[in-house]
């Protein structure tokens, strides 16, 4: 099965209720030097006009004698011009625009740093660089807990995941959340650090999801540390959500997450325990990051594929205070969760629609299928397997294409 299908197909395709047959509305688409002289008079009209006479005379004899290297020449000068334009709009848009809310003898050391980190990674640079800057900012007086100096932080840590230092990238994370944690106990429930401390909260929670999946990552498989640091995510974003419906909290602490972020937190989490097949847990996860999302776009097709998966291997523990559903019941819900996932795709429509749509599309034709192999109905899951293939390779899914079809040789 598809737990988490990829995201980057072609976009253009449109689901139908009954297959990939309709899944698919569109898919488209001068030899002597002259000499100088300090004294020479100012020519007359006569002739400045012969000069332009003779420029445009030999302009137009080199036009027929060479059309096609002269319009290539123009071509290429239109486009060094364009570039050269271009380029000092970017600079002046992104490197410099970007760097505005720091001091400028710190934004000169971002500035390089950035440049060994996206342009010409160079990480012992970049990181002498970021190390300067943090230097320069602390003598300048920078809050330290500001989205100016927790975002360097935070592009250090990237740095270090970017060059497979995971380690590295965690240490980086865990120091700024245990300094912000610190900053919130001390600091927090004072009056005019309120909407301070929501900033910081936020930060703090993006910094727990992030660090469970640095940790969930295959080189570190620490599944433990990365379930702490999701369900705290979780809780706090939930406990914060539901003291801000309290009438004591002041307006001045600012607006919490919102609904789609939290469904974010949730969403993560419910990944963290499939990943650990503890299906039974990751079910109502995904069932509440669903119910958060305040519409329901392409995204939400991947999240009924997630839900449809999740309870189609639920394996709860046995309880003596209630009674496990039947396997029967259980891939009948998780048929039923595939079919709304075709449904949903049906019906959104461009620009509302991306490559998600088509993704969860032929995933949820593949879930289809197998959920038609459980239950033994080998004439139906052919038939599934067989839309599925069919969608995917019209929209370039190649992990799609590859698992369906070694689904199909399977029952062949």
């Amino acid at each position: 099965m598809f737990s988490r299908p990829a995201t980057n197909a072609l976009r253009g395709a449109s689901v139908a209720r009954t297959g990939s047959s309709r899944c698919i509305s569109s898919l488209g688409r001068a030899k002597t030097r002259s000499q100088i002289s300090f004294h020479a008079r100012t020519p007359h009209r006569g002739q400045q006009s012969r000069g332009k006479a003779s420029f445009t005379r030999g302009a137009k004899e080199l036009w027929t004698a060479h059309p096609y290297l002269v319009s290539l020449a123009a071509a290429a000068i239109l486009a060094g011009s364009a570039g050269i334009a271009y380029a000092n709009y970017l600079y002046s848009s992104y490197i410099i625009a970007s760097f505005h809310n720091y001091p400028e003898p710190v934004a000169q050391k971002l500035r390089r740093a950035i440049y060994y980190t996206n342009i010409d990674l160079d990480p012992k640079n970049a990181l002498k660089y970021y190390k300067q800057a943090l230097e320069i900012a602390n003598d300048l007086g920078m809050d330290p807990f500001s989205n100016e100096i927790i975002g360097v932080k935070i592009q250090v840590s990237a740095l270090m995941e970017k060059i497979q230092n995971y380690p590295k990238a965690i240490q980086v994370l865990e120091i700024l959340r245990n300094d912000c944690l610190a900053w919130e106990q001390k600091f927090g429930q004072l009056d005019d650090h309120k909407e301070k401390r929501t900033r910081i909260m936020k930060q703090l929670v993006a910094m727990s999801v992030k660090l469970g999946d640095l940790y969930s990552n295959q080189y570190v498989q620490d599944s433990k540390a990365a379930e702490e640091r999701l369900v705290w995510a979780l809780e706090t974003s939930l406990r914060e959500k539901q003291r801000r419906r309290e009438p004591a909290v002041l307006d001045k602490e600012g607006e919490w997450m919102t609904d789609n972020e939290m469904g974010a937190s949730m969403e993560a989490l419910a990944h963290n325990y499939e990943e650990q097949n503890k299906h039974y847990l990751a079910t109502p996860l995904f069932l509440q990051a669903l119910n958060f999302k305040a519409d329901k776009d392409c995204h939400s097709v991947i999240l009924m594929n997630n839900l449809a998966i999740s309870i189609a291997q639920q394996n709860p523990p046995q309880s003596p205070e209630s009674k496990a559903p039947s396997r029967a019941v259980l891939l009948e819900n998780a048929k039923s969760w595939a079919q709304k996932a075709l449904d949903l795709a049906a019906d959104i429509q461009p620009p509302v629609r991306d490559e998600e749509c088509d993704v969860g599309c032929a995933v949820a034709l593949h879930n289809l299928g197998e959920f038609a192999e459980m239950n033994k109905d080998i004439k139906e899951a052919k038939k599934r397997y067989k839309e599925a293939i069919s969608l995917a390779r019209a929209i370039n899914f190649e992990d799609g294409l590859e698992n369906s079809s070694a689904a199909l040789r399977r029952l062949s």
